[in-house]
């Protein structure tokens, strides 16, 4: 032990350590700074939250092992079995392990500070963005694709104070639903951004979500966005920042491939007017607003057999045809779909879905939490990929999921040498790499169930008018 630091900053750093290394276990390894024990230590400390390290549940272990809970599923994801896993590193630590009890545990969760779980996200995400290799671009240029989504809590009275059920559901009937758009890379497929808000209500749209956090877009991004985003005043306000945009032409917007300067077929600039301001925005950022955008609209077309052909319009800030060729904009556009892709693996592999924790603050903990531990799943692939010369977008998300998992403990453990942990994540990157997501063209399966999952009747009235009924019969 050195002299000049004290036995517990020693420990807290170790334990740091070793949240990192569960990740990162070779400092040689591509990424492995960007998730840094001092950076751990640093956001938590400054947003006041630090447990203590003598602590049994210090701020290391308590991130180590929510991390470890978003990432599994099933009752690998319960606070029995986070508990569980606690005491199993304790005993090989020689740290004296908690109590069996849950509620230990659940307190210590709810002491994580959101804020810093949140600025540890977008910074790892941020920082693996800048670190991307110049083949994952896309012309030079970052796109980054927006895209919403809703997820349901529990029923209890506070997640339905904060986010209301859709009217359309019976009062305690229905879950509380939370409205989100997130902001993702195409490069990488990293959220970079997510804003959360009731499922409805005033300031609660997707446009509205998506303007609160669009500081999030950077000179030489490209926003790749669907026709619901695409409005005179969404791009002028992405383009005062110096963000180029890619969308699809809102329908609501008639279509004339007579009228503007013509550059090929079905490829032309036009001309669109500033419109009147709208309620949400200030006189003074309107005023910057400019009185007309030059933009550029392309059609093509997407031809699947036996089906239907799709007309697709695209308007884009792109303007210059000969460094941006139309079939180019329209293969950009066709990337907007992994933003589907990457938010049903968060969904699904992640369990966003439908979240576990039973009040809004916790909630807002668990989805940070989860959106920390994709992006560092991510910042994994990355890694293989680069190192074995893919595409991260080439790999499979929950194959990586997996083996992070497997080594998960091991890696976490002081037991192993430098060498040994070395080894170790060269044969995790190794594999990740060679999970490569599957192409199966022309795979077609009915979407039905061969066997019934239970044989329980859906619930047409609330649950404490059940209840009654069922003390009825009891007495």
């Amino acid at each position: 032990m050195s002299g000049d630091i004290p036995e517990s900053d020693e420990r807290g750093s170790a334990e740091f350590d070793k949240v990192v290394d569960a990740f990162f276990a070779s400092e040689a390894l591509p990424f492995s700074k960007i998730l840094s024990a001092e950076r751990i230590e640093h956001v938590f400390e400054k947003h006041g939250c630090s447990f203590g390290v003598n602590a049994i549940y210090s701020t290391a272990i308590m991130l180590w092992s929510f991390l470890g809970q978003v990432l599994r599923d099933g009752k690998g994801a319960s606070c029995q079995a986070a508990v569980a896993r606690v005491v199993c590193y304790c005993e090989l630590e020689g740290i004296d392990p908690p109590t069996s009890d849950t509620g230990d545990y659940c307190k210590a969760r709810a002491k994580l500070c959101v804020e810093a779980i949140h600025e540890l996200s977008c910074e790892v995400a941020r920082e693996l963005e800048e670190a991307a290799d110049e083949k994952w671009l896309w012309k030079g240029l970052h796109p980054k694709l927006a895209d919403g989504f809703t997820f349901t809590l529990p029923d209890t009275p506070e997640n339905q104070a904060m986010y209301p059920a859709p009217r359309t559901q019976k009062p305690g009937l229905g879950f509380p639903t939370v409205r989100a758009v997130a902001i993702l890379s195409l490069a990488t497929a990293a959220v970079t951004e997510l804003a959360m808000a009731p499922y409805a209500g005033k300031k609660t749209g997707e446009g509205a979500l998506l303007r609160s956090v669009m500081s999030n877009f950077n000179p030489g991004d490209v926003a790749v966005m669907d026709r619901y985003y695409c409005s005179f005043m969404m791009i002028a306000l992405l383009l005062l920042q110096g963000t180029q945009t890619c969308a699809r032409k809102n329908k609501s917007r008639h279509t004339d491939f007579r009228r503007g300067r013509r550059l090929g077929s079905y490829d032309h600039i036009i001309e669109w007017t500033r419109p009147q301001r709208p309620v949400w925005m200030t006189e003074e950022v309107y005023a910057t607003i400019p009185q007309k955008l030059e933009l550029r609209e392309i059609r093509y077309y997407v031809v699947e057999r036996g089906r239907r052909t799709k007309v697709i319009d695209v308007i884009t800030t792109l303007t210059d045809a000969e460094k941006y060729k139309k079939e180019e904009i329209a293969e950009l556009y066709g990337f907007r779909w992994n933003s589907e892709l990457d938010i049903r693996s968060i969904k699904t592999t992640l369990n966003l879905n439908h979240v576990r924790c039973k009040s809004p603050a916790m909630v807002h903990r668990e989805v940070w939490t989860t959106i920390l531990g994709y992006n560092l799943i991510r910042t994994t692939a990355a890694g293989a990929a680069l190192v074995h010369g893919k595409q991260p977008r080439q790999l499979s998300f929950t194959s990586a999921c997996q083996y992070v998992l497997a080594s998960w403990m091991v890696l976490s453990s002081g037991l192993l040498s430098r060498d040994c942990m070395d080894d170790i994540s060269r044969t995790m990157l190794l594999q990740i790499a060679n999970c490569e997501v599957a192409n199966r063209p022309g795979r077609l399966e009915p979407r039905v169930l061969k066997r019934r999952r239970h044989g329980y009747e859906m619930m047409k009235q609330p649950r404490n008018v059940l209840r009654a009924e069922l003390r009825k019969h009891c007495t």
